[in-house]
This record gives structure tokens, C-alpha cells and sequence, in this order.
């Protein structure tokens, strides 16, 4: 039986019964067609968004050789600690990543840094790129929000030695 297929024994269905996209199989049972309706992402981007922020992320660490990273949820009592405890599941790479951790229901944004990230990126540029961040999640827009505190940290950051 296929996807989306309904079937039963043909001999308790009367051809009256039949609906659109339904019809009695060579094995006697009903196979009834049902129509596929997609359902809607449940997150707080539209796929355009996600389009946007992945590239965002994408171009960063390219130009970079920093690996960026955005997480989006709860941080906790100590958002800090939490934004910490995140940085710590990133692995050996954790010396070249950068973490943005956003908590909108908390109203909180945490940068953490690895050790080589930390030395490109002074705290004034972490702080620039976090209110401008801000600015954008105040007017509801955490797409932009994120594209601009990437770009701002990439541009800090410079372009990768060759």
C-alpha cells in the first residue's frame, strides 16, 4: 500500500460510497488518494530567514577561518554559565569558534570566544556587535538581528592569513 493510501475490503464499500480519488483495486479493496498538505515550519524563521542566516554564517567563518555559530533558546538562570556550557560542546575546534547565544524570552545575548577568536575580536567589537544586534531584536527582527552581528564580527575579525 502506498503513502497516503487508504484501503479496506471492496465488498463493505457500495460504488456510491466511492469519493473522488478512490477506486476499487484488481485485490477488491478501496484505495483512496489523499491530497499532501505541507505543513509549515514550526520555528521563528521562514526558510528565506534561514536562507539568510546560514549564508551569513557561511561567509563568516569562510573569510574569517573562525568558526561562527548561532544558538537561539533558553540560557538559563546564568546565561553566561549556559552560553559557556554550550561553547564547551563545540569540541576540539573550540579555539578558532565564535558563539552567539540568544535568549529572546530572557531578553539576553552572549558571545563566547575560543582562544584564537578572543585574540581577533576585542571586547569593544563584541559589545558593538551585541547592541546592534539588540536594535534589531527590539524592532522584531531576529534575522537581521543575527546577518548584522555576523557581519559586524567578521569585519572585526578580518579576512583569513594566507
Amino acid at each position: 500500500m502506498a503513502l497516503g493510501e487508504l484501503a479496506r475490503p471492496a465488498e463493505t464499500v457500495s460504488e456510491t460510497e466511492l469519493q473522488e480519488g478512490s477506486v476499487v483495486t484488481a485485490s477488491g479493496r478501496v484505495s483512496v488518494a489523499r491530497e499532501y498538505q505541507q505543513t509549515a515550519p514550526s520555528g521563528p524563521f521562514k526558510p528565506w530567514q534561514l536562507a539568510r542566516i546560514d549564508e551569513a554564517l557561511t561567509l563568516s567563518s569562510r573569510d574569517t577561518g573562525l568558526d561562527f555559530s548561532v544558538y537561539l533558546g533558553e540560557l538559563g538562570e546564568d546565561s553566561r554559565a549556559g552560553a559557556e556550557r554550550l561553547f564547551d560542546r563545540i569540541g576540539e575546534r573550540e579555539h578558532v569558534s565564535v558563539l552567539i547565544a540568544i535568549s529572546p524570552g530572557e531578553r539576553v545575548v552572549e558571545i563566547v570566544t575560543g582562544e584564537i577568536a578572543t585574540s581577533r575580536l576585542s571586547q569593544r567589537a563584541l559589545k558593538l556587535a551585541v547592541m546592534s544586534m539588540v536594535a534589531s531584536f527590539k524592532e522584531g527582527d531576529l534575522c537581521r538581528g543575527i546577518v548584522t552581528g555576523l557581519r559586524m564580527l567578521a569585519d572585526q575579525a578580518g579576512r583569513v592569513s594566507s
